[in-house]
């Protein structure tokens, strides 16, 4: 079965040390911007080749269009996080899926924040969103892709709220980076790029790089989506 799927990667950048994000990571609810998470737990966490691996599970809910009301109520929904810290490399990495309603709209969505030359974190968000409802697939799945792209603006609006209050002299990077959303990718059956780019400085970059970019990643969530959600889980 042929299950149609469209991409979207975003990218923002924080003014403070990598550190400092990691630590508020894990502090980031309840911010003014997150009225939609209801609930958050840790359920499994350890130690590995010195890397920490985290299991969490958070309750969400989205205000739904009328169209959607026929699939769905504005219930709850359960989403499984796992993460991975990197000391060594400097990296962190979330890797998040919804665990109910899949078949109506399934978000494989991977976070890599990193730090950069500056001393500032670069957060680096992939989702990979897909439906099966027949007739109503690509609707559903342009409907992902914008929700998915007004949260990660609430996300990096909120997520700065708790840095500031949590370090409120710690600024690095100059403190004047500016969110920048990279690219938009929306594809039915086969991997149809079409993207842009901007930073804070207004430059564009290459289109035919980032249309390469675009392509390759689409493949890769769409071949390794489920191979990626292993990779990034906590054993049993």
């Amino acid at each position: 079965m042929v299950v149609a799927a469209s991409t979207c990667r975003t990218e923002t950048v924080f003014d403070y040390s990598w550190r400092n994000v990691v630590v508020a990571y894990w502090n980031r609810y309840p911010n003014p911007s997150s009225a939609h998470v209801l609930t958050e737990d840790t359920i499994q966490r350890e130690v590995r080749d010195g890397k920490l691996f985290s299991r969490r599970l958070l309750s969400k809910t989205n205000p739904v269009p009328k169209w959607g009301a026929r699939f769905y109520n504005n219930v709850p929904v359960k989403i499984v996080e796992d993460s991975v810290l990197d000391p060594v490399k400097k990296t962190f990495t979330t890797f998040t899926r919804n665990l109910g309603m899949t078949k109506i709209m399934k978000v494989d969505e991977i976070v890599i924040y990193s730090e950069q030359k500056d001393g500032s974190t670069l957060a680096v968000r992939r989702a990979y969103i897909s439906s099966q409802v027949f007739g109503f697939s690509r609707a559903i799945r342009a409907f992902g892709i914008e929700r998915f792209k007004s949260n990660g603006n609430k996300a990096s609006s909120g997520f700065n709220h708790v840095l500031r209050r949590m370090f409120p002299h710690s600024l690095v990077g100059g403190g004047h980076h500016q969110p920048a959303v990279t690219t938009t990718t929306s594809a039915g059956e086969l991997a149809v790029a079409t993207t842009t780019a901007t930073n804070s400085a207004g430059n564009h970059n290459n289109t035919g790089t980032l249309k390469s970019a675009a392509k390759v990643g689409y493949e890769f969530f769409k071949s390794h989506a489920s191979k990626i959600a292993q990779l990034f889980s906590v054993k049993n």
